[in-house]
């Protein structure tokens, strides 16, 4: 039984194979529409979820199997003070894989250790989003063509996003990627990521505040919001939520190829003027999000689709 915490626990060559069947799915929806009838996914939400929790649903109802779960702590017995390990081995009982978003990191790792079912990282705090990091891979790939050979701008908050901080753990293994982290000082890349992934394997990265300054070289540029639910009072969310904001003036000043990303929800970040740029590929990203999770379950589940 296997599980996925991080990014990093496929290889190269089984993230190459994940992404393929991702494609094959998008390409030939009706060929996996019953693979896994019969089965059940569990979506154990303690925090609220939009896109996660809907599309990790959507997923699982695409490949004819069914769901059930909670989408708050407040609906379900953590707020009888049930612990994540007693929850987990409860669910194994009723569902043969699990999705969870916690708010405190290591939550799902916990899960996993005691769970009988396979159990997906769907979001721990500021730590990890490993499914957003594969919606973000086979987007760039599914677009771009390739995962190498590109410069990246991360823009916004580094400092406790997890989208952000998987995703560099992802892309460090490919191929010339040059990473450009656009943040104010308060919000910059906390210095275990920087200093244990990008210094430690030897990363071409730079650090800088304006966006106006990074945009003509980019080919993808990633943008984040502000996250109000981080940060510990509201005076800085105040002064810090509307630092970044990209609007067709300054779209003028980036490639004509360069691709707009971002894992969504969006608040100020994106003037919804960019929405009709045909480099905004934030929604389409969206759509790959439910490809890649099913891709996903079919191969935690290890189903196989002649």
């Amino acid at each position: 039984m296997r599980h996925l915490m991080s990014p990093m626990d496929f290889s190269v060559e089984e993230l190459d194979h994940l992404l393929d069947l991702a494609n094959d799915i998008e390409a030939n929806p009706e060929k996996y529409a019953h693979a896994c009838a019969g089965k059940k996914l569990a979506t154990l939400f303690y925090e609220p979820s939009t896109r996660t929790r809907l599309s990790f649903e959507a997923a699982m109802l695409n490949l004819g199997g069914s769901v059930l779960g909670f989408s708050s702590a407040d609906s379900s017995s953590a707020a009888k003070g049930e612990s994540v390990a007693d929850t987990i081995r409860v669910i194994s009982c009723y569902a043969d894989i699990a999705a969870m978003r916690h708010p405190k990191e290591g939550a799902p790792r916990v899960a996993s250790l005691n769970s009988g079912i396979p159990v997906i990282n769907a979001g721990d705090g500021g730590h990890q989003h490993p499914t957003q990091t594969l919606t973000d891979l086979l987007t760039i790939r599914s677009l771009k063509g390739r995962l190498g050979n590109i410069t990246i701008g991360l823009c916004g908050d580094l400092k406790f996003g997890r989208t952000v901080h998987s995703l560099i753990g992802a892309l460090i293994r490919y191929p010339n990627v040059k990473f450009v982290l656009i943040s104010p000082e308060e919000l910059r890349i906390p210095d275990y990521v920087r200093d244990d992934v990008l210094i430690k394997n030897n990363q071409e990265f730079k650090e800088v505040i304006r966006l106006e300054d990074a945009l003509p070289e980019l080919d993808i540029l990633y943008m984040t919001r502000v996250q109000r639910e981080r940060f510990f009072n509201e005076e800085d969310y105040v002064r810090m939520k509307d630092f970044y904001i990209l609007d067709s003036q300054k779209m003028e000043l980036a490639p004509k190829d360069m691709m707009v990303l971002h894992p969504l929800p969006r608040v100020n970040e994106i003037s919804v003027e960019v929405d009709n740029d045909p480099r905004a590929a934030y929604f389409k990203q969206a759509q790959y999000g439910v490809y890649v999770r099913m891709a996903l379950i079919l191969t935690l589940l290890e189903v196989k689709v002649c």
